[in-house]
Formats: structure tokens, C-alpha cells, sequence
């Protein structure tokens, strides 16, 4: 029998929910591609209810418990003296969240000889010392495209936000005011802008389609680049660099993956690459941006906004520069997070669950790292020579 350790964020203040503001949510089949959703065997859980903090388990506890394994579920992951650390020395599985990362470092690894698989409950496995596990034989695995619509719509939601300065008009109108020379003195419409996506995979692609109704120009770079059938639908511009998309852009969204190369890739020299009064959307890795710079850029109006959800470390601190910078948009790393989500992202953790205990072949798309390499997605994410 296996135990499996589950680090998801803690419960609200308030409490978990006991009611909700919508009594369903849509049921997703299928995704743009083809790829098929999660399909486990069985769900213990109503999808649209809060699955993805302590007390919700991801809905595992029946089914796990049921088969004779051991559930820890906890939010306690920082120290020596962790409850993680505690429980990883025996851990079998390790499942995981990108919005309350469980970073399973080298010297973790080395704590934890029963250790086969880490998993995370959503995309993005860069919380895991990817070299360390395939040095070891620990397979990694992620749900992909299980949310990556959540946080293209984020990303949308963010950029027309940056643009129309919609969050201090909405301060005023909250504050009781009627300021509207205040309220629009930093508005514009995105219409007509040149708006760019560095990393054009599924979040990127998906943002692209979604922002070809405003009117705009798109561009786009990546390092494999998009059917030309693609590029004549969207009517994309496609870019050599991110360098060379950064100076014809007003409006970048970036959704890079994070590895040893493109870390703080984003720092004074490419701002400065930038139009003046240029908009940032970062709903990928908060360690791609170099933080002091970021908020210097902001403050000399080299850039006009940045709208992130993603920090480092995460949680953030307090007085982490980014909350109190001019001109953000941040968000505590919701985007991939929202109730429609957690129903995918909860019912493909224990597809790959079902799978992985019942000694069967996880789904290539959902592998990052399995036999020693980079295998399935992450040797198209991640293994870029």
C-alpha cells in the first residue's frame, strides 16, 4: 500500500464553503486539439465545489483510503521541521499544487527514498528539481491542459483590466467618489494596439484566439513555431526573439516555462527593449521577471502597467515589492485555480492516481519526467536543446 502526501493551500479564514454562488458547473469533454479531459474510473466530489484547499483533499480521500493507502493532507511545507518534511521520508507519492508549491528540492529528494512519483494538481511542474527526479527514477507528472483556458481567460481579464486602468476606476466608484478626470486620466482602449504572446503553446495559443475579436494586431514568438494555416486564421506575426516582439508591442503576455535558461529573462535590458508605456501580463513563473527591475520600470513609466499572478517564492511575503509597486494588477496565483478548474485538475489527479497505483501507463501528455528523461509534455516543454 502506497502514501501519498497532498500539499494544497489552507482553508479561508471564514472556513470551507458550505454554499456556492452557482449550483453547477459546464462539463468538459474534450479540448481544442483533440486531447480528451480527465477520465478516472470515479469522482468523489461535486464538481464547482472547493476542492483545492485542505479540507477539500481534491476529493481523494474516499477512493484512496477505500483501496487501503494513506492520505496526509497539509498546507504546513516551509522549514526542516514541515509537516512535508515530516511525512516526505516515507512518502511513496507527493502531490502538489504551482499555487501553493510544495518545492521538492535535491536535498528533499534525498530525504525521501520511497519516493516514485510527484504529481501536480494543475500545470506547471518547475517546483520539482526536474534533474534531481530523473536522476533518481521518480517519474513527474502534471494535468495538463486542465486549466490552461482558466488562465488564458486570466490573462484576457488582465490585459483589458492594464489597459482601461479598470482597478483605480472601480476603487473610486467603491470609495464613493466620482472622479472621472482621475478615472480616466491612464484609460485607453486596446483596440488597435500590437499585442504579443511569448510562448504560443496551449495558454498562449488560447489568449491569441481570444484576443483576435478586439481588433488588434498579434504577434507572437516561440520556439516551435505555429502552422502557417494558424498564423493566416489569427493573422499572427511571428518573431525570431522575444526581443524582436518586445519593441513592436504595446501589450506582452507571457507564458514561458520556467527552467535554469529563461530564469529572471525578463530584467532591465528587455524592458528597456519596450516601447514606452508598454503593458506586462505575466500569468506564467514570477521568477522569470527580475523583481527590483520590474518595479523600477514601472516607476520611471517605461512600462504604463504590469499585471501579474504569479510571485516568487509563492506564497509571497508581505512586503514583497509587487503589491505595493505603481500601477499593478496582481493576483495571489488564482487564475488556474478558479471552481471550474479544481473539477478538471481534481479528476485528473486521480486519473493519474488510478493509473499509477493500479501499475498501468500514465498518459503520455500528462508526463514530464518518466524513466530517467524528459518524457511526454515536458520533452516538448522543457527539453529545449
Amino acid at each position: 500500500m502506497a502514501k501519498i502526501v497532498c500539499v494544497l493551500y489552507p482553508d479561508s479564514a471564514k472556513g470551507h464553503p458550505t454554499t456556492y454562488a452557482r449550483d453547477s458547473v459546464p462539463d468538459i469533454r474534450s479540448y481544442p486539439g483533440g486531447q480528451t479531459a480527465p477520465s478516472p474510473n470515479a469522482i468523489d466530489f461535486t464538481p464547482g465545489h472547493l476542492l483545492g484547499d485542505v479540507s477539500g483533499e481534491l476529493g481523494l480521500r474516499k477512493f484512496l483510503e477505500g483501496a487501503g493507502h494513506t492520505l496526509v493532507v497539509t498546507s504546513d511545507k516551509e522549514g526542516p521541521d514541515s509537516a512535508l518534511d515530516r511525512e516526505l521520508v516515507d512518502a511513496d507519492v507527493v502531490i502538489s499544487q504551482p499555487f501553493w508549491p510544495a518545492y521538492i528540492t535535491r536535498e528533499r529528494i534525498e530525504k525521501a527514498p520511497k519516493l516514485k512519483l510527484t504529481l501536480t494538481a494543475g500545470i506547471g511542474s518547475d517546483h520539482v528539481d526536474l534533474k534531481a527526479a530523473a536522476e533518481r527514477g521518480i517519474t513527474v507528472a502534471e494535468v495538463t491542459y486542465s486549466n490552461s483556458i482558466s488562465v488564458a481567460e486570466h490573462s484576457v481579464m488582465m490585459m483589458l483590466s492594464l489597459v482601461r486602468d479598470y482597478i483605480p476606476q472601480h476603487d473610486i466608484a467603491r470609495n464613493g467618489g466620482w472622479d472621472i478626470a482621475d478615472a480616466v486620466a491612464r484609460s485607453y482602449d486596446i483596440e488597435g494596439l500590437q499585442v504579443g504572446v511569448v510562448a504560443a503553446g496551449r495558454i498562449g495559443l488560447a489568449v491569441l484566439r481570444r484576443m483576435k475579436p478586439f481588433d488588434v494586431g498579434l504577434h507572437y514568438y516561440d520556439f516551435h513555431r505555429l502552422p502557417k494555416e494558424v498564423e493566416q486564421e489569427l493573422g499572427l506575426t511571428y518573431h525570431p526573439s522575444a526581443e524582436a516582439l518586445a519593441a513592436v508591442c504595446d501589450v506582452i503576455s507571457i507564458h514561458t516555462p520556467l527552467t535554469p535558461a529563461t530564469e529572471q529573462m525578463y530584467d532591465a535590458a528587455f524592458f528597456a527593449k519596450m516601447k514606452r508605456g508598454s503593458y506586462i501580463v505575466n500569468t506564467a513563473r514570477g521568477k522569470l521577471i527580475h523583481t527590483d527591475a520590474l518595479v523600477e520600470a514601472l516607476k520611471s513609466g517605461q512600462l504604463a502597467g504590469y499585471a501579474g499572478d504569479v510571485w516568487y517564492p509563492q506564497p509571497a511575503p508581505a512586503d514583497h515589492p509587487w503589491r505595493t509597486m505603481p500601477h499593478n494588477g496582481m493576483t495571489p496565483h488564482t487564475s488556474g485555480t478558479s471552481l471550474s478548474a479544481q473539477a478538471r485538475y481534481a479528476a485528473g489527479t486521480r486519473e493519474i492516481l488510478e493509473d499509477f497505483l493500479g501499475g498501468k501507463p500514465i498518459r503520455d501528455e500528462y508526463l514530464i519526467v518518466s524513466g530517467g528523461g524528459f518524457a511526454g509534455t515536458g520533452a516538448h516543454s522543457y527539453d529545449v536543446k
